[in-house]
């Protein structure tokens, strides 16, 4: 019998689900589509109940596959803000029909 891995490592939607995988990406990426260019602190208020870890670490991931720009800039206090990469805009398509779902069937 295949392992599920060989048998779906080159599958186009495996690679996107493997990308996009986790609780929050998704949301995440909708948040920073609908602010343009959104801080750090923005980001985790508006995702609450969201621990400062796990936003710290989906927000790596999705930096690490060029999703989203990251930019810090050297001030006091620090400032960090996020915006979607040529890359990561590609999504919107499939954020927005993912919306209009749930729109359409959320009771």
């Amino acid at each position: 019998m295949e392992k599920f891995n060989e048998k779906y490592e080159k599958c186009p939607m495996y690679y996107t689900m493997s990308i996009l995988e986790g609780k929050w990406k998704w949301i995440i990426l909708w948040e920073i589509y609908e602010a343009k260019v959104i801080r750090y602190n923005k980001l985790k208020d508006t995702l609450q109940p969201i621990a400062h870890k796990t936003l710290s670490h989906q927000l790596k991931e999705l930096e690490n596959n060029q999703l989203i720009h990251r930019e810090q800039y050297n001030q006091v206090p620090p400032k960090v803000e996020y915006w979607l990469t040529e890359e990561g805009k590609t999504l919107i398509p499939i954020l927005e029909l993912m919306f209009q779902w749930g729109e359409k069937h959320m009771i």
